[in-house]
C-alpha cells in the first residue's frame, strides 16, 4: 500500500541501563506490577525475561531474584521486602496522607502470657480468674495447646474495674519450648507462676530465658500460698539469685503471693498487670486493615481449617480476605474463646476464624488485605517456594550424604507417621522424637499432618514399615479397618510423656537383645546306666550350686564342651525332682544325647535375654 510504514519491530537491546534508581519490591511481584514500578511497558518487561528463556504472563509472580535481575537490567537497584512488610508500609503511608494526621490510635488491652513449671498451677490460676474449669479438660491434667483468653476485671473496688486483659496459657512440659518461645514473641507481660511449696524448676528458669530474649517485663505470681509447707520467702531468694529481684527487697520485680484454689489476691495479681501495662503505653490503631499472629490451628472435621489468632492491630471484620504464611481465605465466622460469635476484633483479642484454604502454621504472621486476588497470588508463591524447598531437601545427595549413610548403614530405623489434633503439637512432637535418635536407632518421621488418622496415612505406614502415632487424635472407621488387615501399628496417646516412654521402649525392641547366661552349678558324673526307653541316665554328685529340671547344660569332658543341651530327666532316687542342691546325688539325663561317660562334669545355666538399653 502506496506511503505505509510498516511500525517498528520490537527489538529487546541486550545493554543493560545504568542503574539510576531505586524500587522496593515484594516477594512474589507479578510482573504486572514490576513493570509499573519500573516505569517500563510491561511487553518489554515479558520481552526481555523470554530472553532469558523465562516465559511469563502478565499476572504471573516472579521470584525475588530474577525480578532483582530483571529490575538492574532497566537500570533499578532493589529492595526487597515481604508481603507483610508491604501492608503495614501502604497503611502508614496512607496515614501520612490524610489531611487529618495520622488514623487515631488508642489503649490496647494488655495480652499476658502465664509461663511456669509444669504443674505449677497455671491453668487453675487462669481457670479461677476466668470462673472456668479448662484444667480439668485437659489430658493428665496438663495444658498441651496454647489457649488464648479475654478477661474483664470485675471487683468494683478495683482501681482496673472495667479494663479487659488478654491470657495466653503456654505449655509447661520442656517439650513445649517453641510453643513457648512463640507465646512470648506475641505478649507483652510474661506472668511467671512458680509453686510456693516447690520452686524454682528447669522450666521455669526457661521461661525467664524466654521473656528476657523477647525483651518483656516479668511479674511473679507465687502461687500455692494456702498449702501449709509454702514457702513464699524461699521462691522470692532463688528468683532474686537469678536477677528477678522483689521490690520489697529494693529491686524491680512485682512479685504477688496468689492462691488459685481459694481466688487469694487475684484481684491484686490483675491490678499488677494493669499497672505495668500502663507503664510500657500499649497503643494500637483499631481504623487500618487487621494484622496478628497465628497461636494455634488445627483441622476440624465438620468445620474444616480452624485457626486460633490474636489480633495485634486493627480490626478483623467477617468477610475480610486475609493472607496467613502460604495460606489465603477470606473470613466465615468468627468466634471469641467462649464460643461466642463476633462481627469484628479489635486490638489484642484472640478470636477463632474459619474460611481458611489450607492450614496456617503456629506463629505464622497473619494480614487482612483489601485484594483477594493479590491475596491468591502471594499464598500460591509461597506454597510453590516451601514444596521446591522440600522437594530440594529430598532428592539433592551430596558426598557427604552419602559417606553418612554408609556410616549409618549399621544403624536401625524406625520410621514414624504423626498426626495430631493441632499444629503446634506437629512441630513439638516432630521436634521431641528427632531428639530422641542416637548413633543405635535412628527416628524418621515420615509424614505429619494434622486431624484424623486416615487410610492415606495407613497406606503408606504399610509400604514404609512406620508405626502410626495419633495425639489426641483417632483414626477413622475404615483407616482402622484397613490397619488391622494390613497389620500396621497404631499408637495413640494425649499425655506427652507416656508417648516419649513407649518410643525409647520400640527404639529398644529394635535393637538386637543381649544373651546374659546365669550360672547354676555342677555336677560330677560318678556311673552311668543304660534304661529302655530313657537312654542313658548320668549317675551325678552336686559339686556346687543347684541343677533344676528347665535348666540349659554343658556336658564338659577335660573342660572342653562336648555338648550342649536341656536337661531330660532330673531324679533322686526314684521320684521326679524339680531341683537337686550342693552335696546331694541325683540321676540326669540329658535330651537327645547318650554318650554320657564317668569324669563327666554337667554345668547347668539359664539364659536370659536383656532388652538393650537405647540411651547409653
Amino acid at each position: 500500500m502506496k506511503g505505509y510504514v510498516p511500525p517498528p519491530r520490537l527489538v529487546v537491546s541486550n545493554e543493560p541501563q545504568p542503574i539510576t534508581r531505586s524500587i522496593t519490591i515484594t516477594e512474589g511481584i507479578s510482573v504486572k506490577d514490576l513493570a509499573e514500578k519500573l516505569g517500563v511497558r510491561a511487553k518489554d518487561l515479558i520481552a526481555r525475561l523470554l530472553a532469558r528463556g523465562v516465559f511469563a504472563t502478565i499476572n504471573q509472580t516472579l521470584d525475588a531474584e530474577l525480578a532483582s535481575d530483571m529490575s538492574r537490567f532497566f537500570g533499578a537497584d532493589t529492595n526487597v521486602i515481604t508481603f507483610e512488610e508491604q501492608a503495614a508500609k501502604e497503611v502508614s503511608d496512607a496515614a501520612a496522607s490524610r489531611e487529618d494526621g495520622a488514623i487515631e490510635t488508642v489503649t490496647r488491652p494488655p495480652v499476658v502470657t502465664i509461663m511456669g513449671h509444669v504443674d505449677h498451677g497455671k491453668t487453675t490460676l487462669l481457670d479461677s480468674i476466668r470462673s472456668t474449669s479448662v484444667a480439668e479438660g485437659e489430658a493428665g491434667g496438663i495444658t498441651q495447646h496454647i489457649g488464648a483468653y479475654k478477661v474483664k476485671v470485675s471487683d468494683k473496688d478495683s482501681p482496673a474495674y472495667g479494663r479487659e486483659i488478654v491470657f495466653l496459657d503456654t505449655p509447661g512440659h520442656e517439650a513445649f519450648t517453641r510453643m513457648r518461645a512463640r507465646g512470648a514473641k506475641s505478649t507483652d507481660i510474661v506472668v511467671l507462676v512458680v509453686a510456693a511449696d516447690d520452686g524454682v524448676m528447669p522450666q521455669t528458669l526457661e521461661a525467664i530465658d524466654h521473656a528476657h530474649a523477647a525483651e518483656v517485663p516479668i511479674i511473679v505470681a507465687v502461687n500455692k500460698i494456702d498449702k501449709p509447707e509454702a514457702l513464699p520467702d524461699r521462691v522470692k531468694k532463688q528468683l532474686a539469685d537469678r536477677g528477678l529481684m522483689p521490690e520489697d527487697w529494693g529491686g524491680t520485680t512485682v512479685f504477688v503471693d496468689v492462691s488459685a484454689k481459694k481466688k487469694t489476691n487475684l484481684n491484686l495479681l490483675m491490678e499488677m498487670i494493669c499497672l505495668v501495662a500502663d507503664l510500657q503505653e500499649l497503643k494500637s490503631t483499631p481504623d487500618r486493615p487487621a494484622t496478628g499472629v497465628v497461636l494455634e490451628a488445627k483441622l476440624d472435621r465438620g468445620r474444616g481449617p480452624v485457626a486460633t489468632l490474636l489480633v495485634q492491630n486493627g480490626t478483623l471484620r467477617t468477610g475480610d480476605n486475609f493472607v496467613v504464611g502460604n495460606v489465603y481465605g477470606k473470613v466465615r465466622a468468627m468466634f471469641d474463646d467462649r464460643g461466642n460469635q463476633l462481627e469484628e476484633a479489635p486490638p489484642s483479642t484472640p478470636v477463632e476464624i474459619l474460611g481458611m484454604e489450607g492450614l496456617p502454621q503456629a506463629g505464622d504472621q497473619f494480614v487482612a488485605v483489601a485484594d483477594r486476588d493479590k491475596a491468591r497470588g502471594i499464598s500460591e508463591y509461597r506454597e510453590q517456594k516451601a514444596r521446591e524447598a522440600t522437594l530440594a531437601k529430598s532428592s539433592r545427595v551430596s558426598l557427604e550424604g552419602l559417606a553418612e549413610q554408609l556410616k549409618t548403614a549399621g544403624t536401625k530405623e524406625l520410621n514414624i507417621i504423626l498426626k495430631a489434633d493441632v499444629g503446634g503439637s506437629v512441630e513439638v512432637l516432630s521436634d521431641l522424637l528427632s531428639k530422641l535418635s542416637n548413633d543405635k536407632v535412628r527416628l524418621k518421621v515420615l509424614h505429619s499432618g494434622v486431624g484424623a488418622i486416615t487410610e492415606t496415612d495407613v497406606l503408606l505406614a504399610s509400604a514404609s514399615n512406620a508405626i502410626i502415632i495419633g495425639f489426641n487424635v483417632r483414626p477413622e472407621r475404615k483407616a482402622q479397618e484397613l490397619a488391622d488387615q494390613e497389620k500396621v501399628d497404631i499408637r495413640l496417646h494425649s499425655i506427652i510423656y507416656e508417648l516419649q516412654d513407649e518410643i525409647k521402649r520400640a527404639m529398644s525392641g529394635l535393637l538386637e537383645p543381649t544373651i546374659k547366661e546365669n550360672y547354676q552349678g555342677r555336677a560330677e558324673v560318678r556311673d552311668t546306666f543304660r534304661i529302655p526307653k530313657v537312654g542313658t541316665v548320668a549317675g551325678c554328685y552336686i559339686v556346687d550350686g543347684l541343677i533344676k529340671r528347665d535348666s540349659e547344660v554343658r556336658l564338659l569332658r577335660d573342660n572342653v564342651v562336648i555338648f550342649k543341651g536341656k536337661v531330660g530327666s532330673l531324679r533322686r532316687f526314684k521320684d521326679d525332682a524339680s531341683e537337686v542342691r550342693n552335696g546331694m546325688e541325683c540321676g540326669i539325663s540329658i535330651a537327645n544325647y547318650g554318650d554320657i561317660k564317668v569324669g563327666d562334669v554337667i554345668e547347668a545355666f539359664v539364659t536370659e535375654r536383656i532388652a538393650a538399653e537405647v540411651i547409653a
